[in-house]
């Protein structure tokens, strides 16, 4: 298989370029940092992999540079399989009355034209081949609801989640499956903050105990383009140790979950009905 993966270099990206590499594919790591990128790449200079890997700087809202990187792909080892648009910025932040303009067309820029031009290009080359392929993008939970991201932040990731759907519908004739991938919080370089803060936040909010790791991710968009997940198109993968599914919790914040108090039963409202309560030690 060969790999296309942008924002390659660190974090969600890099641990995907690593664990493609492992499953003996060729990848194609895309970054703007060439730092970054010149160190990935030594960092395999010893590895039984180093001739699969190969590093191109790209910057992704800009259209020659995304077409250059897929093209380069393709020259280099024949096809394109799969593309993982996963670049990305915190972008804008602040009180929405004093963010500026270009400030907010910029994470636009790298977040949502970033994602649609890998889409594009990435789409273009494997309708040119054989066998079509495998489109993963990059979004967030921030993408589902307020108060998980900046604003700017939040809008785009919503956009790239509801892009990946619409490419999925009209990508399926020509077989490119599109599905979009969408982690909680996940400690890279783009989050900051310290492990011991993260894991304080993460125990109000999370319900899974551990901590998520840029491999698990990694995995999951591993899957997503393989044949096992054949019939998997026009999907959104969430991978957030249950925040998603526990929303705001207000349950157990307002004390309305007799559960975290030790308690067992029925609540049969203003039906007539009696109701039932146990307390879990003392239930027969």
């Amino acid at each position: 298989m060969v790999v296309l993966v942008t924002g390659a270099a660190s974090g969600i990206g890099r641990s995907t370029v690593e664990h493609f590499l492992t499953l003996g594919c060729h990848v194609v790591a895309a970054d703007l940092n060439a730092q970054n990128g010149q160190e990935l790449v030594n960092s395999h200079a010893q590895s039984p992999a180093k001739d699969r890997l190969k590093f191109v700087q790209v910057d992704v809202s800009r259209e020659e540079d995304v077409e250059a990187a897929v093209n380069a792909t393709v020259e280099q080892t024949g096809r394109i399989d799969c593309v993982v648009n996963n670049a990305g910025v915190g972008g804008a932040f602040g009180p929405i009355t004093e963010i500026e303009v270009d400030d907010w067309d910029y994470t636009f820029a790298v977040l949502v034209r970033g994602t649609f031009l890998g889409i594009k290009h990435g789409s273009r080359a494997m309708k040119a081949q054989a066998g079509g392929g495998s489109i993963i993008n990059t979004a967030s939970i921030a993408g589902f609801t307020a108060g998980a991201g900046p604003q700017a932040y939040s809008a785009a990731k919503a956009a790239v989640i509801n892009l990946g759907r619409a490419a999925a519908v009209e990508l399926a004739p020509s077989l490119i499956r599109v599905n979009t991938v969408c982690p909680g919080v996940v400690p890279t370089p783009l989050l900051g903050g310290q492990p011991e803060d993260i894991d304080k936040v993460l125990a109000d909010v999370q319900p899974w105990p551990e901590r998520a790791k840029p491999k698990d991710l990694a995995e999951v968009i591993a899957f997503l383009a393989s044949d096992a997940a054949r019939l998997v198109t026009g999907e959104t993968i969430t991978v957030d140790g249950g925040i998603s599914a526990a929303g705001p919790r207000l349950h157990d914040s307002l004390g309305g979950n007799p559960g975290i108090r030790g308690l067992v039963g029925v609540n049969r409202g203003t039906t007539g009905q009696s109701s039932v309560v146990h307390h879990r030690d003392t239930q027969a």
